[in-house]
C-alpha cells in the first residue's frame, strides 16, 4: 500500500465516522423537547453544544474532502505555502492537512 493509497483509506474511515457522528447529532436535534422550563434551558444549552459540534464536523468533511482531491490531483502532502512536503507523522495525524507544521505555526500567530 503506497503512503496516498494509506492515507486515502484513513480519510474515508474518518469521513464515515463523521458521518455517523453528524446523524447522531441530527437526531438529538430532533428528538421532543421537554415541556418543563428548566428542562428546556438545558435542552437549549446542549442544543447549542450540539450544533457547534455539528458546525465543526461539516468543516472536517470538507478539509477532507479537498485533501481526497489533492491526493487525485498529485498535490497532496506538500505544503500549499512553502511547498515542501508535510511530514509524515503530521499527516499522520491531520491528513487534511495542507501547511506543514512551520508554515501553520506561522499562520497561527
Amino acid at each position: 500500500m503506497t503512503s496516498n493509497d494509506h492515507f486515502r483509506a484513513k480519510i474515508l474511515a474518518r469521513l464515515d465516522e463523521l458521518g455517523d457522528r453528524m446523524q447522531e447529532i441530527e437526531t438529538e436535534l430532533d428528538k421532543p423537547k421537554s415541556k418543563d422550563l428548566g428542562e428546556q434551558a438545558i435542552d437549549l444549552e446542549d442544543d447549542e453544544v450540539l450544533e457547534t459540534l455539528g458546525v465543526s464536523a461539516q468543516r472536517e468533511v470538507r478539509e477532507l474532502r479537498e485533501a481526497l482531491k489533492r491526493i487525485t490531483a498529485g498535490t497532496f502532502g506538500v505544503c500549499a505555502e512553502c511547498e515542501e512536503q508535510i511530514s509524515f507523522e503530521r499527516l499522520e495525524v491531520v491528513p487534511q492537512a495542507r501547511l506543514c507544521r512551520k508554515c501553520a505555526t506561522k499562520a497561527a500567530t
